[in-house]
């Protein structure tokens, strides 16, 4: 469960995205979306993707500092997926795609709306897989420069 810390304080976009698909050898057959929190802090993180039918939201992993989780298994089916992540201090890695979120662990299909169907409505940022990637891996960091209130 994921537990909102509100705070004046947040950090900037912070993430590095890897592509590990040219990275594997080739007896390596997996496929995933994974994210490795290199914070300090346990960060919590949501994910929006689209599922050929429509946008999926989901959340929450809790990941703690040094961790890594497959978020998607299986081949990519889409270039862009959208990351959210706030970590216990109320820092964030956030972005300009609004997605539905709440503050228990969720599935929320749609991203219209939300707050007229009870959910929150979260700005996530786009991870660009580029078109041929059967796998990808987002990177948190910490922000050098924690921006001032906001």
């Amino acid at each position: 469960m994921l537990e909102r810390f509100f705070s004046t304080r947040f950090k900037a976009l912070a993430f590095t995205t890897v592509c590990a698909g040219g990275c594997l050898a080739s007896e390596a057959a997996w496929a995933d979306l994974r994210l490795c929190n290199n914070a300090t802090t346990r960060v919590s993180v949501a994910i929006s993707y689209t599922d050929g039918k429509g946008w999926v939201t989901e959340g929450w992993w809790n990941l703690k500092s040094g961790a890594c989780e497959t978020l998607l298994r299986g081949p990519l089916a889409a270039q862009f997926y959208y990351v959210y992540g706030m970590d216990e201090r109320g820092g964030e890695w956030k972005g300009k795609a609004f997605m539905c979120t709440r503050d228990r662990e969720f599935r929320i299909e749609g991203r219209e709306n939300c707050l007229v169907r009870g959910y929150d409505r979260t700005g996530f940022f786009e991870v660009d897989t580029g078109k041929d990637a059967k796998n990808w891996t987002v990177q948190l960091s910490d922000s050098n420069q924690p921006q001032g209130p906001r």
